[in-house]
């Protein structure tokens, strides 16, 4: 097979440009009426990341940005915390006899005459963060070494293609340097992309969870193109794959900015320049889950007798944590395998909170702590949260639309799927919530009993689906958090945060993540069985309502997946009950 003639890494827009003119050469494409579709350029470039170019492409992160050049192949993992609606861009226009296009691109590389053949087509603006609550295990990085190298033998060939270009007939070289784009690059000596964090307001990043504004994140404009509507929602999570563009010196004139940029929907971003928020102009795009964050998948099959394995290593290791409290450990189990499923009305189906009472803060200070800490290293996303009045009288939990910067203003309960929130209400005094308070306790219970967030457009209010795994941990019964399970703590010992190897770890990680996306059955023998039992429990106990039999389903279901199976048998059934029955009898 004959190699491409162009670097996709170094020189995507180069790629672009050649089968934009291959196209018209063609007559397969007409810019002169087209809406700006897709030529053959996506096609290219997801061949190129299919047949592995997709391990080469660096990611746009704190630890590779001040490496990464513009207009250079990048990718980026965030979280849609906002979507921006439609900017307008001068899409394709006609330079003397030849048709020019700054799909991808935000200014515009060769010269650009007012003339009636200039062609205005739309993109979408998505804003995406780092995913809150991200742990360190599970950021995506690049070895740092050789990086010097890399970039030198990019160059290497980024000249090697633009000989190739310029023989190929395509567009002259002195044209694009003359662009005034490129004259802006050379005079400042062609500067990498390092993201100015000390010019970067934070207040203005609208990272949902405070932990998340560090020094050196940052979020990301995404451009996006030839995507149904559909493709990307709120709070969804991707990764972005496109061109990078980063101007580090874009606080310049506004005659300057008028005739670099092709846009005409910028003058609303005035508060996201690019010297401050890099933009990415998407070229593929892939909606991720908990199991795309794992650093590495471990070379297992499905296999029950494995997973059985994984399972008791994992166990013992959650009942050590908890202070040889196996029944604890079990139900803990249970509630990292949870996920929301499907729903039924307002029913969201398959949830699992869990509150641990019998707390202190003594015993937090300790149980919880290690809790924790190995929450963060079995999960991707996760949060610790010392509940106090003050906290509720003063937090912004439930995003909120801006109107005098057309903006979404994030709030703590703004997160991606599979996100786990511990609560520490032991810290948590008598007092007086203000209307705040009151409103936030109200989003909190929201949230645990119907997993849904309330999103405030000042004008009406947005109920929108949430996946949030919630743990509780009080001295009594929380009454602002009402989880599913209520269990008092019971240990016998002190708990310990023992070293875990690296291979446990990963094994645990793959385990946590995988087996909560199984499908799951119930066999016509089982379903009969456990409508029999069901009835026989409602008439033993006349308490009992329709959630605490659903409830009670959800774990025989979780009890099944922890195994591996997807079918309920007899013995995890009975093994469900059991556990019930030693809840209940806690609670006595």
């Amino acid at each position: 097979m004959v190699g491409l003639p162009f670097d996709c890494l170094a020189n995507p827009l180069g790629a672009v440009r050649l089968t934009f003119e291959k196209a018209i050469s063609s007559g397969s494409f007409d810019p002169s009426t087209s809406d700006g579709r897709d030529w053959g350029a996506l096609d290219l470039f997801r061949r190129f990341l299919e047949d592995g170019g997709l391990s080469q492409v660096p990611m746009l992160n704190p630890a590779n940005g001040r490496y990464l050049m513009p207009n250079t192949l990048v990718r980026f993992r965030g979280m849609v915390q906002d979507m921006l609606g439609n900017e307008f861009y001068v899409g394709s226009y006609k330079d003397g006899l030849t048709w020019r296009t700054n799909k991808y691109m935000d200014t515009t590389q060769f010269h650009m005459d007012l003339s009636p053949e200039v062609r205005l087509w739309e993109r979408r603006l998505i804003y995406a963060v780092p995913v809150p609550g991200l742990n360190y295990w599970a950021e995506a990085s690049e070895p740092v070494a050789n990086r010097t190298g890399a970039s030198e033998q990019r160059e290497k060939r980024h000249r090697e293609e633009d000989e190739a270009v310029e023989s190929m007939e395509l567009v002259p070289n002195h044209e694009f340097q003359d662009s005034p784009s490129t004259k802006k690059m050379r005079e400042e000596g062609g500067s990498s992309c390092a993201v100015q964090h000390d010019l970067f307001i934070k207040d203005n990043c609208h990272f949902p969870l405070p932990s998340d504004t560090k020094e050196d994140s940052f979020p990301c404009l995404v451009k996006i193109y030839d995507a149904d509507e559909s493709d990307l929602k709120l709070n969804d999570v991707f990764e972005f794959v496109g061109v990078l563009s980063f101007d580090s010196d874009f606080a310049v004139k506004r005659d300057d900015f008028e005739e670099l940029s092709n846009g005409f929907g910028e003058n609303e971003l005035v508060q996201l320049p690019p010297c401050k928020v890099p933009r990415i102009h998407c070229l593929v795009h892939q909606k991720l889950g908990v199991h795309n964050f794992l650093p590495s998948k471990p070379m297992l099959e499905p296999d029950c007798l494995v997973i059985r394995g994984i399972r008791q290593s994992l166990l013992d290791h959650l009942t050590s944590i908890l202070g040889k409290d196996v029944v604890a450990a079990q139900f803990l189990l249970l509630h990292l395998l949870s996920q929301v499923h499907t729903r039924v009305d307002t029913v969201a189906v398959g949830k699992l909170s869990l509150n641990l009472t019998c707390f202190s803060k003594e015993t937090a200070s300790v149980f919880g702590i290690h809790l924790s800490t190995a929450l963060k290293e079995l999960l991707p996303f996760t949060h610790y949260i010392p509940l106090t009045v003050e906290y509720l009288n003063t937090s912004s939990l439930g995003p909120k639309k801006d109107y005098q910067t057309n903006r979404l203003v994030s709030g703590l309960l703004q997160l991606a799927q599979g996100s786990h929130l511990t609560f520490d209400e032991t810290q948590l005094q008598s007092g007086t919530l203000d209307q705040i308070g009151v409103h936030n306790a109200g989003l909190l219970k929201n949230l645990i009993q119907l997993q849904q967030v309330e999103y405030d457009f000042q004008y009406y209010k947005l109920e929108m689906g949430a996946d949030v795994q919630l743990l509780v941990l009080s001295e009594g019964k929380s009454n602002i958090l009402p989880a599913d399970l209520v269990l008092p703590f019971q240990p016998t010992s002190t708990g310990t945060l023992e070293t875990v190897s690296a291979e446990a770890l990963q094994a645990w990680r793959w385990y946590l993540a995988t087996l909560r996306s199984f499908p799951h059955s119930l066999s016509p023998e089982m379903q009969k069985i456990v409508e029999q039992d069901l009835v026989a429990a409602r008439q033993a106990d006349r308490s009992l309502n329709c959630e605490d039999l659903s409830r009670l389903l959800t774990m025989a279901q979780l009890m099944s997946l922890s195994f591996g199976e997807t079918c309920l048998s007899m013995e995890h059934w009975q093994s469900v009950n059991e556990l019930e029955r030693l809840r209940k009898e806690r609670l006595k």
